[in-house]
C-alpha cells in the first residue's frame, strides 16, 4: 500500500509541476517578492500533497524562536521534504545556496532560476564562497534568510556528517544571527528512497546564535552541538547506542 500511495504522490508531483513551470516563465515580469509567492505555492502543494497521498504530517517546534529581522537558517538535511517546506512555510522568504547548474533542469529548475538565489559556480574554486558571501549580503539586506545545509548532503537518520564553515562563515563576514534547525524528516522520505512512510515530521528551530564575538569555528560548533543534540530528542531510539555528542 505504500508502494502505491508513493506511486499515485510521484505521479501528482509530475503532474502538477509541469504547469506550474510554464506560469512560472508568464509571470516572471513580476515583482520579486509577488513571483516568489506564486512560485512557492507548488512547494506547499507537494507539501500538502505528501501528507493526502502518503500521510506524512508535520508540526513545528520552537516557531517563537524565528526573528522579526534577518537571519541565517542552517539546518539538518535528511531528505529533500524539507527542501519544499522551508519556503513553503517559512514566514520570511528563504534563499537556498546551491550550484547554479540546477537552473539547467526542466520545468523545476526554471522556476527556481526566477527566485533569485544564490546559485553559486563550482567551477570557480574558492572563488565560488566569495559569491555566497557577495550574494548572501544582498539578500539579507533584502530582508530574506539565507538557508544552509551544513552538512552539504543529505544524511541518514541517526548519522551526521561534518558541518561546513559555509553558514558560519557567511555569518561571521555578515554579523547576521543563525537560527539551527533540526528536524526528522528522514523517518519518512528517505534520501533517494521511491516509498514514502506515513508518519509525523518535527521541525524544531533553535533560538538564535549570536554571530559576533565567535570565530566561524567556534560557531559552526555551537550550530553542530545545538542540532545533534535536539536530534537525540526528537529520536533518542537512533542514539540509543551512540555516546552522547
Amino acid at each position: 500500500m505504500a508502494w502505491l500511495r508513493s506511486l499515485f504522490y510521484m505521479v501528482f508531483l509530475v503532474v502538477t509541476v509541469i504547469p506550474y513551470a510554464i506560469a512560472c516563465i508568464l509571470w516572471a515580469p513580476l515583482p520579486l517578492h509577488l513571483r516568489y509567492k506564486l512560485t512557492v505555492a507548488w512547494p506547499r502543494l507537494a507539501i500538502w500533497g505528501a501528507r493526502a497521498f502518503c500521510g506524512i504530517r508535520w508540526q513545528i517546534k520552537g516557531a517563537d524562536n524565528l526573528p522579526d529581522g534577518p537571519c541565517i537558517l542552517l539546518s539538518k538535511h535528511q531528505s529533500a521534504w524539507e527542501t519544499l517546506f522551508f519556503p513553503a512555510h517559512m514566514p520570511r522568504e528563504v534563499c537556498y545556496v546551491y550550484k547554479k547548474e540546477l537552473h539547467m533542469l526542466p520545468f523545476f529548475g526554471w522556476g527556481l532560476a526566477l527566485l533569485r538565489m544564490i546559485p553559486i559556480d563550482r567551477a570557480k574554486g574558492r572563488d565560488a564562497f566569495e559569491q555566497v558571501i557577495r550574494q548572501g549580503k544582498v539578500r539579507l539586506e533584502e530582508g530574506r534568510w539565507p538557508l544552509l545545509f551544513p552538512e552539504g548532503t543529505r544524511v541518514a537518520p541517526g548519522k551526521t556528517a561534518r558541518f561546513k564553515m559555509g553558514g558560519a562563515l557567511l555569518a561571521s563576514r555578515t554579523g547576521a544571527i543563525v537560527i539551527p534547525v533540526a528536524h526528522n524528516a528522514g523517518e519518512c522520505w528517505r534520501r533517494n528512497a521511491f516509498v514514502k512512510r506515513p508518519g509525523m515530521i518535527t521541525v524544531s528551530i533553535g533560538p538564535a546564535i549570536e554571530s559576533q564575538g565567535l570565530s566561524p569555528d567556534e560557531l559552526n560548533t555551537k550550530v553542530q552541538a545545538w542540532i545533534e543534540a535536539e536530534m537525540r530528542q526528537l529520536n533518542p531510539e537512533r542514539y540509543a547506542q551512540q555516546r552522547p555528542a
